[in-house]
């Protein structure tokens, strides 16, 4: 039963650059089915992020941490100089101020949870990718806050501890639980219970992001310039964002792993967890670029993979 749980998730990892613009479709062509699993969301969430704690272990997480230049020049790429980039590209080519606040958004969230799925698939530093995703899902409650505050705070109302809570809901509790059930159970627990439960998070995983997109199911129109206009500047920000982790991946001389873990890092964003925040503290306007961040962002990371990534 393991080893076809195993194909199946193995199958359903493959198959994400498909599933996740799948379910956008699902959630905007069939709102009424799938929005009632709204309130249900921060749960579905937790669901996904305690499958990816599970398998953390605090040694491997302190082992990447001795070496603190990648990380640090994580954060100044992915938290710094791409929520910059959003906001000046977005207020250049979208000219609408609740456009702008998404873009700003999508790019302050956390690195992807999945962001490991391609790390292991492109052959990089599997220890340093998962520190990234923990420190910056740890953090998140005070980052994607803070930069809100420095590049949008004066334009749109938001309800900081409301994102603060749904964050510590979604990723913190989910990733300190999993951690501290894998370092007690000296791995028994989830050897036991992730061929089950890696499935599901997939599975989870689509739900969120169709009961999200079902929410401005009625308010988005394909016929709209705005909406192409955002789904390029979408596709380009997200390709800066994994070029520019590979530049200071060279510029601190990392190693060829360290840099792939980088650039992964570096180039997704958790925009399940993104979507969920605009959803409930944003105007429906600023979920337009999460959304098709959704639809095109796993696809564009198998594409600049295989372009920047040197195995």
């Amino acid at each position: 039963m393991s080893s076809c749980l195993g194909k199946v998730n193995s199958c359903l990892d493959r198959l994400i650059p498909i599933t996740t613009p799948l379910a956008v479709a699902l959630g905007i062509f069939l709102p009424n089915v799938f929005s009632p699993l709204r309130p249900f969301v921060i749960l579905l969430f937790g669901i996904m992020t305690f499958s990816g704690a599970l398998k953390l272990t605090v040694t491997e997480l302190g082992d990447a941490v001795k070496n603190p230049m990648p990380i640090f020049l994580f954060f100044l790429s992915a938290h710094i100089l791409m929520p910059l980039a959003a906001l000046t590209s977005s207020s250049a080519f979208v000219f609408h101020p609740d456009v702008i606040a998404g873009f700003v958004l999508l790019f302050a969230g956390p690195t992807a949870v999945s962001g490991f799925i391609w790390v292991t698939i492109f052959k990089g530093d599997k220890a340093l990718g998962l520190t990234l995703i923990l420190l910056d899902t740890l953090l998140a409650p005070i980052v994607v806050p803070a930069t809100l505050f420095i590049f949008i705070g004066a334009k749109v109302e938001m309800d900081m501890s409301g994102i603060m809570l749904s964050l510590l809901l979604m990723v913190v509790v989910p990733t300190i639980i999993g951690v501290a059930i894998n370092e007690i159970s000296k791995a028994k627990i989830p050897s036991i219970i992730c061929p089950w439960l890696d499935p599901s998070a997939k599975i989870c995983l689509m739900l969120v992001i169709a009961a999200n997109s079902s929410v401005i199911a009625n308010t988005i129109r394909f016929n709209d310039p705005l909406v192409w206009k955002v789904a390029i500047l979408c596709i380009t920000l997200t390709s800066v964002g994994f070029l520019l982790a590979k530049l200071f991946g060279l510029i601190g001389k990392c190693d060829a792993e360290k840099n792939t873990s980088l650039i992964i890092a570096g180039g997704l964003r958790n925009n399940s967890a993104v979507m969920t925040i605009a959803v409930a503290f944003f105007p429906e306007a600023a979920v337009l670029p999460v959304l098709l961040s959704l639809i095109f962002q796993q696809t564009v990371a198998a594409i600049m993979g295989k372009l920047v990534i040197r195995r």
